[in-house]
């Protein structure tokens, strides 16, 4: 068994590109910046803030459209995808490599704020996901613990949470 998922957080670095064609598809590209903090080890040594940028490509049409209407440079999005590395040959015959994530799930992810940074995105919506297949619930009770059915060890009232 094999899975190719990505699950990224960050914030757009430039407005989205968005193409159409004569077949009536679209594709959006843009990049997205992922960042790690700083920090500061026991010793002293200072370890700088790191940023990642990945290239952000979306073909789905309900995505493109929810894309092109809603985000735009410095929104903070969660994107899950999956990661994909297409090759070329440049102008000096050099071969080049592109690793893109193409994504399925967009949903706005609100990363903090961010100096000149417009948080105000009106009534934009959420997300825009493909179809979850809802799971299928059992009059039956588990016979071993599972991850998709937790186990609670005790059955004292008095620790409940709330």
């Amino acid at each position: 068994m094999s899975l190719n998922k990505v699950i990224l957080i960050g914030n757009v670095g430039k407005d989205p590109d968005v193409r159409y064609f004569d077949n009536g598809a679209a594709v959006v590209n843009f990049p997205l910046a992922t960042s790690e903090r700083g920090y500061t080890l026991s010793n002293g040594t200072v370890i700088p803030e790191r940023t990642e940028w990945h290239n952000i490509v979306i073909r789905r049409s309900d995505l493109v459209t929810f894309v092109e209407k809603w985000v735009k440079k410095g929104s903070g999005l969660y994107v899950e995808g999956k990661i994909r590395t297409r090759n070329y040959d440049d102008q000096s015959g050099i071969k080049r490599y592109v690793t893109e994530i193409h994504v399925d799930r967009v949903e706005f992810y609100s990363t903090g704020s961010r100096p000149g940074v417009d948080t105000n995105t009106q009534s934009a919506p959420t997300a825009v996901t493909q179809p979850v297949q809802q799971p299928v619930i059992s009059d039956q009770q588990p016979t071993a613990a599972s991850p998709m059915s937790p186990q609670i060890e005790s059955n004292d009232a008095d620790d409940l949470p709330f």
